[in-house]
């Protein structure tokens, strides 16, 4: 069975092309144009500067620093063919194809014999396979792919196929050589989608070889733990995950109804995520990581909701809603978007956000244009190069409108142009447009969404007069004949409400409409600091109130009535508190526009003198005392910031346990890092062990001294425990660093979490 012949099959809704959807809107118009302004500025010979030189050749211009200085280099170049190809499928724009041309032919020329492309050795690849240290290669590989398939969906190069297939064929040979431990080796190191876009490639190629290469990046056991509806995401990374189920779908999506297991797999997931795993915005994880189902409130810091996450999660909700026009992933995506994406771009630069902070008090970090080349800069690229894509939906006559977007949709297929104009969350009507190219009458039908947030009676009025419409599945249904000139009028009321988080239903967010409201909390001290590979992160020094006590009654009884306590002033969209201690000073407004403040979308709604408030304020207290405290952390077993700390080691591994991101070492290994301390003072060693390993030692070396010898518990438990080991200024001898050296005595030992370097904290 083809593809198109599967699509046929299961009755698949159809995308329509970039071009046929022009985005009308003053925001959206502004967040296009500044990535196509970022998107020019680009010397795109320091991007291919990688590749050539890996392939023996002269570099034609300097590489890039940032990531594309190190073993992830190349990443960039992927995202920024997809969002070039994005960007030329909306605008033609003869530039712009002249630019992928370009770089089509540059990789051509940098193809090895065998078919392997990229701006890293082939040695790196080797080092997964030994289980040696070496920083995501298959992910970068996933970009590049994936990048030559967008330039040949967009400009029909043959060129870009040709060098895309014999990559595929490289990957291919490659990964038939796997045993069944090699393939777990492997799929043990974040490789991103590369399941996904080797489907992608076989849709173009109907190589077996391709499709058979896909199969090998599949994880059956995650597919099946998840497909029985088995939540074992807790420690997983996020972004490494999604897009396994975004290839599980396309072999879905590929081979048909006998894969139904990946489609039941995806759907499952999708679930999972979004009823257990997400903020308000939409936004998942902490630290890039899941956490135990519903334990939001906990894990809410400065590092929450990586963009590349939300990124992932609307390529998949978009083609489950494709098969299923289930109205839940409709209303997903509105909020995903708007909340997350929407949120992470900065409106007066273009750039784009990493972390999405959801603790109260920290503000948006934006990555710079040409230093640093996150991941997220190369999702940024990709999101807002199709923010058009989802808009419209259609099968034969039947067009389903799922977002309230102004936007221009040319449906040649009808000989139909349908403007939208909305002004959400501003004011709540929509009103569509149907003109006709020939002026003659159309039968069509259409699906306009009931969005959740609507609160009140939807009202439909057709050139002016009330309409009774067929409602069916959270759907307005009409299907009529459309008159060139025929206008219809939705009314979709909107009123405040508010999401509690699970762990803490006295913590909530505020909403209107589709939009989350988030307060702005001043500018005070915008100081920056790193974590990871050159990932900026904001500060908190100061103490932010982040509850809100209610006056003359309880937080359930100010919480019921909040449509009267939090109140919109005049025509903005800018809502001020009633009956708290906080009437006078915090403003709620659309938190996708909050750009230049610190901020909070999640407040604790407590009663005065409360103990709730109590421990509240302590744990507050406690948690600032260590953050305040640490000179240096380095995340346990996460690849990039083990790197930035200078990992050694031997027989040594990383994964997570109960939650925990760890490294481990087997008898005779070892494993170390390079922190940051204070010279000529005392500092101190934050080590979290957990007690799983129990009635084991491990031996501490600061500098090569040993530090302590650390014997756990002689009984079984499942307790992380976290020790505090003094590291006295003689033992530093005037050294800004200090490399600190994990050495277990006799059975497999680790440790878990944050590692930090901190002054001693004095109560």
């Amino acid at each position: 069975m083809t593809m198109k012949e599967a699509t046929l099959q299961r009755n698949d809704l159809q995308d329509f092309e970039l071009e046929q959807v022009v985005l009308t809107g003053e925001y959206h118009v502004n967040a296009f144009a500044k990535e196509l302004q970022y998107l020019n500025s680009y010397d795109v010979d320091r991007l291919l500067a990688g590749f050539r030189e890996n392939r023996g050749l002269d570099a034609k211009a300097e590489k890039y620093p940032g990531w594309e200085d190190t073993e992830i280099r190349g990443h960039t170049l992927g995202h920024f063919l997809t969002a070039c190809a994005q960007a030329y499928s909306n605008t033609k724009d003869p530039v712009m194809l002249e630019k992928l041309s370009y770089m089509a032919s540059e990789l051509s020329q940098c193809q090895f014999e065998s078919g392997y492309l990229s701006a890293f050795p082939e040695t790196l690849i080797d080092n997964i396979e030994k289980k040696q240290p070496a920083w995501v290669p298959w992910y970068t590989m996933h970009k590049i792919i994936a990048g030559l398939i967008s330039v040949y969906h967009a400009t029909q190069s043959r060129i870009a196929f040709d060098t895309v297939v014999r990559l595929g064929d490289w990957v291919a040979s490659r990964t038939s050589r796997w045993s069944d431990e090699l393939q777990a080796t492997v799929l043990a190191v974040e490789y991103g989608g590369m399941n996904d876009c080797l489907y992608d490639l076989y849709k173009i190629s109907g190589d077996q070889k391709h499709l058979e290469a896909a199969h090998k990046f599949d994880e059956l056991p995650l597919f099946e733990a998840t497909r029985q509806g088995r939540d074992i995401l807790k420690g997983k990374h996020a972004n490494t995950t999604i897009p396994k189920f975004l290839g599980a779908l396309n072999r879905y999506l590929v081979l048909g109804e006998s894969e139904s297991f990946y489609l039941e797999a995806a759907k499952k997931f999708w679930d999972i995520v979004v009823y257990h795993h997400s903020y308000m915005t939409g936004g998942n994880s902490e630290s890039e990581h899941f956490g135990e189902p519903d334990i939001l409130n906990s894990r809410r810091t400065d590092i929450t909701c990586e963009t590349c996450n939300s990124y992932n999660m609307l390529k998949l909700t978009r083609e489950l809603f494709k098969l299923t026009r289930d109205r839940k992933y409709a209303d997903f995506y509105e909020t995903n978007y708007v909340n997350a994406i929407l949120s992470s771009q900065n409106p007066e630069t273009g750039m784009t956000m990493y972390f999405q902070p959801m603790a109260t008090g920290y503000f948006k970090i934006y990555s710079s244009p040409f230093e640093h080349f996150w991941c997220c800069t190369g999702t940024g690229m990709e999101s807002f190069t199709k923010l058009n894509d989802s808009i419209y939906f259609h099968k034969d006559n039947e067009l389903y409108i799922n977002q309230f977007t102004s936007s221009k949709l040319n449906w040649c297929e009808q000989q139909v142009i349908l403007t939208q104009s909305s002004n959400i969350p501003e004011h709540d009507q929509v009103t569509f447009k149907v003109e006709t190219e020939d002026q003659q009458a159309r039968a069509l039908k259409l699906h306009l969404r009931i969005p959740y947030w609507v609160r009140g009676e939807v009202t439909v009025k057709l050139n002016d007069e009330p309409v009774d419409p067929e409602i069916k599945e959270h759907c307005i249904v009409i299907s009529r004949k459309w008159n060139h000139g025929d206008t219809l009028t939705l009314t979709l009321p909107m009123k405040v409400f508010f999401s509690s988080l699970p762990d803490n239903k006295k913590v909530v967010g505020f909403q209107y409409g589709p939009v989350v409201l988030s307060a702005a909390l001043g500018t005070e001290d915008l100081t920056l600091a790193s974590t990871g590979i050159m990932v900026q992160v904001p500060t908190r020094k100061m103490l932010v109130k982040d509850f809100i006590i209610p006056t003359g009654m309880s937080p359930e009884q100010w919480l019921d009535g909040i449509e009267r306590h939090l109140v919109k002033e005049g025509s903005q969209l800018a809502f001020k508190l009633r009956n708290t201690d906080e009437d006078d000073r915090l403003i709620f407004t659309p938190h996708y526009k909050q750009h230049h403040e610190r901020y909070g979308i999640y407040w604790n709604i407590v009663e005065e003198d409360s103990d709730e408030l109590k421990r509240h304020l302590e744990r507050d207290r406690l948690e600032r005392l260590v953050r305040e405290a640490t000179i240096d952390s380095v995340q346990v077993g996460n690849d990039q910031y083990e790197l930035q700390h200078e990992i050694k080691g031997e027989e040594t591994f990383s994964g997570a346990w109960e939650g925990q991101n760890g490294r481990l070492a087997h008898p005779g290994g070892w494993f170390s890092y390079k922190l940051n301390v204070v010279p000529g003072s005392d500092n101190v060693l934050q080590v979290t062990y957990f007690s799983f390993n129990n009635d084991r030692v491990m031996n501490i070396y600061a500098n090569g001294e040993l530090l302590v010898s650390e014997k756990s518990a002689p009984e079984w438990k499942r307790d992380f425990i976290t020790k505090h080991y003094p590291v006295p200024a003689e033992l530093i001898n005037g050294k800004e660093q200090v490399e600190i050296k994990f050495v277990p005595e006799d059975k497999l030992n680790g440790i878990y979490g944050v590692l930090r370097t901190m002054r001693p904290i004095s109560e």
